[in-house]
């Protein structure tokens, strides 16, 4: 399963409307590269894959490659905002080490 905080469900919608997505899901992935191996992928899509699991939160579907279930299950996808940064901020239980930029993770 995948969470989203209150606070990520609320700049999501945001999102959604700024970038003309009312009613999008959001993909939810990993892709390869960065420092550490891997980047998580967070962007909007009009509809699922026909393989993709799908989470609801709230109003929020989230999509999900199979393939990537195992290195996301239980992941918590929340919003930072500070003086230093403003975004999206992943607590992933399977991930072994995260970059310093914050962008990378290994498993």
């Amino acid at each position: 399963m995948i969470e989203i905080t209150n606070k990520a469900i609320e700049n999501i919608t945001r999102l959604q409307k700024e970038y003309d997505s009312i009613g999008w899901g959001l993909r939810f992935g990993l892709s390869g590269g960065g420092c550490s191996g891997y980047k998580y992928i967070i962007e909007f899509e009009e509809t699922p894959d026909t393989e993709d699991l799908i989470y609801n939160s709230g109003e929020i579907k989230v999509f999900l490659n199979p393939i990537h279930l195992d290195k996301l299950k239980n992941s918590i996808i929340d919003w930072k905002d500070s003086l230093m940064e403003s975004g999206f901020h992943i607590e992933n239980p399977q991930a072994n080490r995260s970059c310093g930029c914050g962008k990378s993770i290994s498993f």
